[in-house]
């Protein structure tokens, strides 16, 4: 059934959360359209440090209580936007029997946004400056506070904590991106297994199965090593049956979307699971066999590369990752590129790989001529610079608001020296060359081939000294 309602998904994904930075102000329209929906019970039951409202919805008349938290890490917004659509599914006029048959069972409740002073900002941590998942034990923040509170007044037969992981994460063996990740916490060093996490791995054993009808081989499962500050694996102690998940990466997805959507079909078939009591025929050997996550995974992989240094000739391997800057100023996520590592990485993989074997790394030049503003470096003939080898462009009146921009150049002060060296932490921005004749340009971690093929070239930036 689950797989014929994820068919229309269209029809459930509330409308306005196509990009993933959204902020307090931003879902409080969407709370109160529920707050008017007499299906929904919509309770504030805490504020944070800045006294944002953190609410609580509510729906269903049975024994078994479903506890759903969101974005308790203010920059893990994927399934803030999943539960979203849960909800709106709920409200939805279409497979009304079989809502009331798992209503009459479950209770749920989801408290979208635990830390809205995070999101505000859209970083990790609330404005006390702490992580709130590693608050369960002093509870020194209200938003922690909070989350206790109402595990203990619900006494939450199933809880899901809902998170987002680094994309730069691979299934152990494969250079599959770990999209979806699962963890039944422990709740002691021992990593003992009782009936509430034995009930939990259960269940994530049957996401497991219908996931890879979606994303075969895009599922992994986090080290289970017992954490006593956390909330995952305290909530787990306190006899809730604890599923944490942790949206990863997926090639073409930067905003998540996809993600959202994978998110939609696994918490709605484990609420369904929970209701029917489907996952107990599941056999908990198998959690163990979902392959663990791995860190081995780059935006690019530039493999086999010919470096010259002091004389000699060497092969790199070179693994390019991508920062994601926001600015304020331009209203617009950009990227800020750099080299996270380099030597022999064949155990390691990439969104994009290019086979650079054969090809001489050469640093790039500077434009001869020093513009006047950024203007005139919209008028510059990218082709022709790149051609000839030239990667940057002085100017000499830099505007303090602008940091970035779409042209494939990397504006510089006038001060800057290129390196000529390939280094950890360094910006990738060179050419790849064959007798001298560059054949590749990477901007900014960002392969141009000077062919006329189709680049994925996002953008470039300002280096003011």
């Amino acid at each position: 059934m689950v797989r014929e309602i994820v068919g229309h998904y269209q029809d459930y994904k509330e409308p306005g959360f196509e990009e993933r930075r959204f902020k307090h102000n931003d879902i409080k329209p969407v709370i109160q359209k529920w707050q008017k929906n007499n299906l929904f019970e919509v309770n504030q039951v805490g504020k944070s440090i800045e006294n944002r409202e953190l609410y609580l919805i509510s729906i269903g008349s049975g024994e078994t209580d479903v506890f759903l938290w969101s974005q308790m890490h203010g920059d893990e917004s994927t399934a803030t936007m999943a539960v979203f659509d849960i909800l709106n599914f709920l409200a939805h006029d279409s497979f009304q029997k079989e809502k009331e048959a798992m209503l009459k069972k479950v209770k749920l409740h989801f408290l979208p946004m635990l830390n809205p002073d995070g999101a505000e900002v859209f970083q990790r941590r609330n404005s006390l400056g702490i992580d709130v998942n590693r608050d369960a034990l002093r509870l020194q923040s209200p938003e922690a506070k909070t989350l206790k509170r109402v595990r203990d007044s619900l006494e939450a037969d199933f809880g899901f904590n809902l998170h987002d992981q680094s994309r730069y994460y691979n299934t152990q063996g494969s250079e599959n991106p770990a999209t979806i990740s699962f963890l039944a916490p422990a709740y002691n060093y021992e990593k003992s297994i009782n009936d509430v996490r034995g009930n939990a791995m259960k269940l994530i054993v049957q996401m497991n199965q219908l996931l890879q009808e979606y994303a075969p081989g895009n599922v992994g499962r986090y080290n289970d090593d017992f954490e006593p500050r956390a909330f995952g694996d305290n909530i787990q102690k306190w006899g809730t049956s604890t599923v944490l998940i942790e949206s990863g990466g997926f090639p073409g997805d930067p905003e998540k979307q996809e993600i959202r959507k994978l998110n939609f079909l696994t918490i709605l078939s484990a609420i369904f699971s929970i209701a029917e009591e489907e996952y107990e025929s599941m056999a908990i050997a198998d959690y163990s066999k979902i392959p663990e996550n791995d860190s081995k995974l780059y935006d690019l992989k530039i493999k086999g590369l010919q470096y010259a240094l002091f004389g000699e000739q060497y092969i790199l391997d070179l693994g390019i990752n991508h920062s994601e800057v926001y600015s304020q100023n331009e209203k617009q996520l950009f990227y800020r590129s750099y080299i996270a590592d380099q030597g022999d990485l064949s155990t390691n993989f990439g969104y994009n790989t290019l086979d650079a074997s054969g090809f001489d790394f050469e640093a790039g030049k500077i434009h001869a001529e020093v513009l006047p503003n950024l203007d005139a470096v919209e008028k510059l003939n990218f082709s022709d610079l790149h051609s000839k080898g030239v990667a940057y462009v002085r100017v000499q009146n830099l505007p303090k608001d602008r940091r970035y921009f779409n042209y494939p150049i990397v504006v510089v002060g006038q001060n800057f020296k290129v390196s000529e060296e390939i280094k950890v932490g360094m910006n990738p921005t060179f050419f790849l060359t064959k007798a001298g004749k560059p054949y590749y340009a990477v901007i900014n971690g960002f392969v141009v081939p000077l062919d006329g093929e189709a680049s994925n070239f996002k953008n470039g930036f300002i280096i003011r000294n």
